[in-house]
Order: C-alpha cells, then structure tokens, then sequence
C-alpha cells in the first residue's frame, strides 16, 4: 500500500490521474474558463475564494493517518527494542538470543536453512553471532529511522512497511518469554461475579498507574457502567461497521474512546495503541479533513482529486492498478485461508489466547486475559551485608524496579504506550514458584555481583557505590491500594501491603554456582574491591 502525507500530495495526485484521458483543448475566446463577465483576468470568483470541504466517500487522507499511526507504535517499540534488548536477550542477557539460536540450530539439524527459518524467522540468522549486541542494536535503529521517516512524512510504500514488519518480527522470533504476552495467573476465578471482578481490575493490572488509583475506588455504579459498557462496545458496535457511514463513524469513535480510557487508566503497553488503528479507517477523508490544515499539500490534493471526480474525469484502468488489485486480493485470500484454524479456535471449548498458528505470526489468537486475579501479589528482592541471613540483626534492604509497586510510598507511574518488559512479567512471576521462573534466581545472581546490565533496568540499588551485597532474597507480598481518607493515605502511602513469606530463600554468589552451571548461564563475578 503507498499513501502519501502533507510533504508529497503531489504524489497522491499524480498516482490518480495517471492514465487518465487528455483533456480537449479549447479555443481562445478571449476569456478565460470559468471566469464571470466583467472580472479582471485572473481574478478569482467570490465563491471559489471560499474554504472548500472534503466530501465523504474518499480515504486518501485516512491512509495517511493511518500510516502514522503505525509507524508511531512501531517507532516506540523499536525504541523499547533498543533501551533493553541488550539486557534481556543480549550476549549477557537473561535470557541470550545466541543460545536459542543455538538451541534451535540442533532442533533443525544443525545447519541454518529454511528450516531454521521457518522455525524462527529473524534476519540474525544471516549476522555475525559474535556481535550480538550490535546486531540487536542495529535492528532496533534501522528500525527506529524507518519508522520516523514514515512519522514524519506520512509517506511510505510497500517496501518500507515490509521492511519495518522483517526488522520488528526478527526481535519477536528470539524475543522467547520478554515478547510473549506470557500466560495468564493460575490463581485467578474466571467464575466470579462480573461485577465484583471489574471492581478490582483497576488494583491487580501488572502495571498501575495513579489513574488507576482512582479507578479502583470509582462508585459501585461505575464499575457496574463500565462491565456494561465493555459487553456493548466489544460484542455489538463492531457490527455497526456494514450499517453504513455514519454508523461506522459511531463505532470507530466509540472504540477510539474506549481505548483512551483503558490508556489512561493503565500501563499496557502499546497494546490498546495498536487496538486504536483498525478503528482509524471507519473514518472518511470528511470525517479526519480536521487533522490536516488548509495549507496541507495533501489535502489539497484530495481536494483536487475529488473535483476531477465529480467532473466525472477518472482514471482509466492501467497495469499499475490491476497488479495493485492482484496483490490485495491475493492478501485477502491468504488471510483468510490463515484465519481457518484461528476461527475454530475461537469456537472451541478449549480456547487457547495469545497464540500464534503459523511461525510468521500474521494471524493470530488475542486476548488480554482469561481470568482477573482478586488479589494482588509482589516479589520484593531484598539484599543484605550481613554475613549470615538468619541473623535477627540483619539488615534486608529493599531494591526498587523502575515502574512495578514496592515502595508503598512510592506513586504509581504513567510510562503508556512505552514499555518495561521486565517490570511486566515480574507481575507474572508472582503468581507462580521460583522453580516456574527460574530467570529471578539469574536476577538474583546478577544483584549479588552489581551487574550493570541488569541494574540499568532497576530504579533503585541500595547497594550503590558501596559494597556488594552478600545474599539477596525474594520477599512475597499482598499488595492493596490505601483507601482514600485512611490515616495511610494522609502519611502519603498510595499501598498497603502484608508479608506472605519467602518467595526464594536468602542465596550468595557462592551456593548459586551450581545452579547457574547446570543452566549453561555465566556465573557472575565479583569486581576487585567490591568487597571488603
């Protein structure tokens, strides 16, 4: 698809009237076409001085919005991509992308061809291994450039939208757990009241925002509106899509709304962004003119082209067209021929969300999730300088990530549409053992050795400029908002929270050395004069 902003509607103009039939030309009469008896040649009639509106019925400008849209999201995941990639899949990473390469390279037979491929399809395939770092990075910025030009412009064409999906799907494929949406709680009750679940969903989302505060503690009645609000616009408005016009302009408005609100009142990432672009094209060329001003050269050039139409001077068929029409329908059958094993998943007593039929990910299953836990649980890694950790005199310190709760004193953060992968699926290892998410003890590890690489992804180091600490730990609590008016949310506490107990108990670089071993992780080591 090409579609052009307002720094190339000459280029909107031009792919319209290409092909179309030559105007006849006309005999001089001395006056010039269209102009009134008794005007100064080249005075321009009253009327056509006025400001001229878009008609329905025409998307040129739609195309243009929607392209931005796209590569906004892709520019703030490409830019996630590179602030911590390095840290998680890194050569040094939690989870290093070399080593699921290699793991997938034995699966397939030991060499990289088109089954390694089409098991993982990433461009890393054909980099240099021994570079990894900089083969990331360098996704994430030619990704990051592709995606500002397009922001910026407006502009792009098939190559540069395939070229952003390649770089973006490469970072996916060897992304492993950071870029799966990961499983929902096990300790959720999806048969709860409706109306009970919705009234906590603000409080027990992975990662709240102050909205979110005020949300959770929203009247009876709201909670009840907005369960109702929610069956309505995501069961009943999107039919409103084949009503018609105006009707697809309601509900394209009402899901634009919908997912301002779940943005303000929650960290999500980019996911409701991304919910937000299907929605853009219900609006018309008439409907989004508001965005571009007069002086926009495109949308003069709409302006242009739906003059010509009018006059009835379109475009004749030409084989630019026709290869354009083969290519969208041939698209067209192709996802829906994807879209057969997706559609009998989602008539399935056993539904699965979150899931990925084919390895290029074109279709897919979605869901945000299956079942809303009522309580909220944290891990709170604590580290200490004491020799022994049963010691009663032992001083825990609490460090601190950069957007979960910990400190119940601590204001929740608004970070939408960015993302701090880290963060998000600490809100999944809460709800599960250690043994299910064995990444925290290599957290752990990396803590004990002030490893930079994964405190560049921490707010807080207690330990900071100072020694190492000797054993860290795993604290497991039940967190809750402060009530408002509460004497603890007069003392500026936004949680409440309660010890439930040791998540994993106290560990040293020392006792991790077996561990780390028998996982084929790097075993963290200590700076000179880390430790006295």
């Amino acid at each position: 698809m090409a579609a052009t902003g307002d720094s190339s509607g000459s280029s909107v103009r031009k792919r319209h009237v290409e092909g179309r039939n030559p105007e006849p030309e006309r005999e001089d009469s001395g006056e010039k076409h269209g102009e009134e008896p008794g005007e100064e040649p080249g005075e321009e009639p009253e009327k056509d001085r006025r400001p001229q509106s878009l008609h329905p019925g025409t998307f040129w400008l739609t195309r243009v919005v929607l392209l931005r849209s796209v590569a906004f999201i892709y520019l703030v995941a490409f830019s996630v991509a590179f602030n911590q990639n390095k840290q998680l899949i890194g050569e040094r990473g939690l989870m290093p992308c070399r080593s699921y390469l290699s793991s997938v390279k034995r699966y397939v037979g030991g060499k990289i061809g088109m089954a390694a491929f089409a098991y993982t399809p990433s461009l890393l395939w054909l980099l240099d291994w021994s570079e990894m770092d900089a083969n990331l990075d360098a996704l994430a910025v030619a990704g990051m450039a592709l995606s500002a030009v397009v922001l910026v412009t407006g502009t792009a064409n098939m190559v540069i939208m395939a070229s952003l999906w390649v770089l973006y799907h490469s970072l996916v494929s060897v992304g492993q757990l950071w870029y799966s949406f990961a499983s929902g709680p096990s300790g959720g009750s999806s048969s709860a009241s409706c109306w009970e679940l919705v009234s906590l969903r603000s409080e027990t989302q992975p990662v709240p925002n102050p909205i979110s505060y005020y949300m959770h503690f929203s009247p009876w009645w709201f909670h009840r509106f907005e369960t109702i609000s929610n069956h309505l616009i995501e069961l009943v408005f999107p039919f409103f899509t084949f009503l018609g016009r105006r009707m697809c302009s309601v509900n394209g408005a009402v899901q634009v709304l919908f997912q301002a609100v779940l943005i303000t009142s929650g960290n999500l990432s980019f996911l409701n962004w991304v919910t937000i672009v299907p929605s853009l094209a219900c609006f018309d060329d008439a409907a989004l003119g508001f965005l571009f001003s007069s002086k926009s050269g495109a949308k003069k050039a709409v302006l242009e082209i739906q003059k010509e139409e009018a006059a009835g001077r379109t475009p004749k068929p030409s084989k630019g067209m026709f290869i354009r029409r083969v290519v969208n329908v041939s698209l067209a059958v192709l996802i829906g021929y994807l879209s057969v094993p997706v559609v009998m998943n989602l008539f399935s007593s056993k539904q699965v969300m979150n899931t990925s039929f084919d390895p290029l990910r074109i279709v897919n299953t979605y869901g945000a999730f299956g079942s809303i836990t009522k309580e909220r649980t944290e891990v709170i890694f604590q580290g200490t300088l004491s020799g022994d950790p049963k010691d009663p005199e032992a001083l825990w310190e609490e460090y601190q990530f950069l957007c979960k709760p910990g400190d119940v004193q601590r204001r929740p953060c608004f970070i939408s549409p960015y993302h701090y992968r880290l963060d998000w699926l600490m809100w999944f290892a809460a709800f599960q053992t250690y043994e299910q998410s064995e990444w925290v003890i290599h957290i752990a590890g990396r803590l004990l050795s002030n490893d930079s690489s994964v405190l560049s992804l921490i707010d807080y180091n207690p330990f900071q400029g100072r020694e190492t600490p000797r054993w860290v730990r795993g604290e497991h609590f039940r967190y809750r908002f402060t009530p408002p008016g509460s004497s603890s949310a007069a003392e500026g506490k936004w949680w409440l929270r309660k010890r439930i107990g040791a998540y994993f108990p106290a560990v040293d670089l020392e006792g991790l050395r077996g561990y780390f071993q028998s996982r084929s992780w790097p075993h963290p080591h200590l700076k000179p004069g880390s430790r006295t």
